[in-house]
């Protein structure tokens, strides 16, 4: 999944990158809210951590722009405030103008990379930690993949296809809609890389796991047979 963090703290930003990056995110970094405001104006997020006390734009305002522009396009990216402002009324605040979460400066990155997966999971309109389909099991916290409850060892990169897959199973996603999710800026995208990796999740799961819709992308059926 490919987040974005806003922070202007250098030493905090790079520690919030590389604990996410470590738990499997792709992540894009920006440390001003204008630079934020472009960031999810051109690239397609699964959510997005940010920052209050924020050079050139404030993180409040670059939510209520960020919704704004959603009521418009009909989507909607989970957004965690991660902030040292943390009275009672910021938090009013930063909850009313669209934020789905809030966690005060200092955190653990632990709890900061389980409240982004249930917002993931939310949105995604899951209830369950787990994702099940047709008996491959996912377990986002563990990083754990079962079989017919058996162990299935994926690279990252695998996971993160397949995690996406599932989360979205019962719809198509295009190949550039998959790098997007795989590959944070600056990565550089190998070629022909998303379809190595289905080649692979077919091989070590199971070939009618994941179809190939010709000239639109991949789709995990909700109801495929194993």
């Amino acid at each position: 999944m490919r987040v974005l963090v806003v922070e202007d703290d250098a030493l905090l930003g790079d520690a919030i990158q590389a604990g996410l990056k470590q738990s499997g995110y792709a992540v894009d970094w920006m440390k001003d809210g204008a630079a934020a405001e472009q960031a999810l104006a051109t690239e397609p997020y699964a959510a997005m951590v940010l920052d209050l006390g924020l050079p050139r734009l404030s993180g409040l305002e670059v939510l209520h722009r960020l919704r704004s522009r959603n009521v418009r396009t009909n989507t909607q990216i989970p957004v965690l405030i991660l902030t040292a402002m943390d009275t009672v009324d910021d938090r009013i605040k930063g909850l009313d103008a669209g934020a789905d979460d809030y966690l005060a400066k200092p955190f653990d990155m632990g709890e900061l990379a389980a409240r982004l997966r249930a917002l993931i999971r939310r949105a995604s309109g899951k209830a369950e930690p787990l994702l099940e389909v047709a008996g491959v099991e996912l377990d986002p916290a563990a990083h754990r993949v079962l079989y017919r409850n058996q162990p299935v060892e994926l690279s990252a990169r695998e996971f993160a296809v397949l995690h996406a897959l599932m989360l979205s199973a019962g719809k198509v996603l295009s190949r550039a809609r998959l790098e997007e999710q795989l590959y944070a800026w600056g990565d550089e995208i190998e070629s022909n890389a998303v379809e190595v990796h289905i080649h692979h999740l077919r091989r070590k799961l199971f070939p009618e796991l994941i179809e190939t819709i010709r000239g639109v992308g991949y789709l995990m059926p909700r109801d495929k047979a194993s």
